[in-house]
């Protein structure tokens, strides 16, 4: 399974992105919260919300592996300007 969890989309309209009025419940804040190369939010991986998410998909339909994409975007905060 593809599983994109290096970044989501910057859109308020869809997704997690603003969906309770804050910019912090499943981001980083501020500018440490977006990426400015791909225009997107940058999920904060202190929050149980990505392994709460991995372990869903493990149980409810036993994939046995995840492809992870983006890894240093995860890993670390590099300006790009």
């Amino acid at each position: 399974m593809f599983y994109e969890n290096s970044h989501a989309s910057n859109n308020v309209l869809d997704g997690l992105n603003m969906f309770d009025g804050t910019d912090g419940h499943y981001f980083h804040t501020g500018s440490r919260g977006h990426h400015s190369v791909w225009d997107s939010r940058l999920f904060n991986y202190g929050s149980w919300y990505l392994l709460s998410n991995a372990r869903w998909w493990l149980e409810e339909y036993k994939f046995d592996g995840y492809r992870f994409d983006g890894v240093t975007s995860m890993m670390y905060k590099i300006s790009l300007i």
